[in-house]
């Protein structure tokens, strides 16, 4: 048993990109290797954006391992069910996040949502209900920065307010874990204004996938 202060805690956003890697196969295993069309040049370490046919995986960022010629590793993806991920379904591409910029002066972070939705149901014959799960309610981040739009990261998260491409953020906890999401955007560009408090900027992250977290 632990437990931990957030303090120190650090939230990156990706700021650029490298070229579309085309993927030709991923293995069902634990965990996952894929082979790509051609060399791809990723290193150990390497952060990549996934888009598979396996849903699962789709738009997750995943953290790259035993990288060699045409091959990598998923780290900690663990892909051995075929009827979660069915044979041949995995192909896609992946795109290297190149440079990261911190998001600094944060002031809170919130999250919402990802709640276990479940159907109710009843036969004739019964006097009650039972409940079966569906799916997950969509996710999302609210950041809380101190105002100043003259520091790096406010000319990114403007751009991704606007253009609605998904960005990647990565939140590196004191004791070294990493979480890693994928999503849109949203600045509010006016800052709170109370007060004798802190002024603040607004900015939302809409998940399009499950977030993927590593021990360090």
């Amino acid at each position: 048993m632990a437990v931990s202060l957030s303090n120190g805690s650090v939230v990156s956003v990706a700021a650029s990109y490298g070229a579309a890697i085309t993927i030709s196969a991923i293995t069902n295993a634990n965990p996952a290797v894929a082979t790509t069309s051609a060399a791809h040049g990723l290193a150990n370490g390497d952060f990549v954006e996934v888009t598979s046919g396996w849903s699962k995986l789709n738009s997750r960022i995943v953290r790259v391992a035993a990288a060699s010629g045409s091959v990598f590793t998923l780290e900690g993806f663990d892909t051995s069910s075929v009827s979660l991920f069915p044979s041949g379904g995995g192909t896609g591409t992946c795109k290297k996040i190149a440079t990261w910029t911190q998001i600094t002066q944060m002031l809170d972070l919130t999250t919402a949502g990802g709640e276990q939705q479940f159907v109710n149901y009843s036969f004739l014959e019964q006097d009650f209900e039972s409940q079966i799960p569906t799916l997950k309610s969509a996710s999302s981040m609210t950041l809380s920065i101190g105002d100043d739009s003259t520091l790096p990261h406010y000319a990114i998260l403007s751009a991704a307010n606007d253009d609605r491409v998904p960005r990647a953020l990565r939140l590196v906890l004191p004791n070294g874990a990493i979480l890693l999401y994928n999503g849109y955007m949203t600045l509010n560009k006016t800052p709170s204004l109370t007060k004798s408090q802190i002024m603040a900027l607004a900015a939302t992250v809409s998940m399009t996938s499950q977030p993927v977290r590593y021990a360090a």
